[in-house]
């Protein structure tokens, strides 16, 4: 039996974690083929929603890193994705699903070293806690 590898969702802002990503690749840092990678244009943009919805679709992890904050493209973005997800932890444990399998971290467009790391990190916690089994869905009836 093959030995179980994590499935991880990284949503990642345009104008930093993604550049970031894109640096660890050409520098050619070696970090886990567990990640998925979506871009958005800002981490603000990441709605609760998105993490429960990926957790619901088979997520064993779920990251969303930004810009560190006061370096938001768009001046704030990053303290609302800060704000609003903050909260989400207890939300993630009141539907089943363990909060050390959901992450947000800052990493800029210089730091790819930085975005190898936090993916292996991620991928070893994860890995640890085994498959996510139990969710429950936000509209299911108690």
């Amino acid at each position: 039996m093959p030995e179980y590898e994590p499935k991880i969702l990284a949503f990642l802002c345009n104008w930093c974690s993604y550049a970031g990503a894109d640096l660890a690749g050409v520098s050619r840092f070696q970090y886990p083929p567990n990640v998925r990678i979506v871009r958005v244009m800002c981490s603000g943009r990441i709605s609760p929603r998105f993490v429960l919805k990926s957790f619901q679709e088979g997520a064993d992890g779920v990251l969303i890193a930004g810009c560190h904050p006061g370096d938001c493209h768009y001046s704030k973005g990053n303290y609302y994705t800060r704000r609003r997800l903050t909260v989400l932890g207890k939300l993630l444990e009141h539907v089943g699903v363990d909060p050390r399998r959901f992450k947000v971290k800052w990493i800029s467009a210089s730091e790819g070293g930085k975005f190898a790391d936090v993916i292996k990190e991620m991928t070893e916690n994860v890995k640890g806690l085994g498959p996510q089994r139990s969710f429950k869905r936000v509209d299911d009836d108690e």
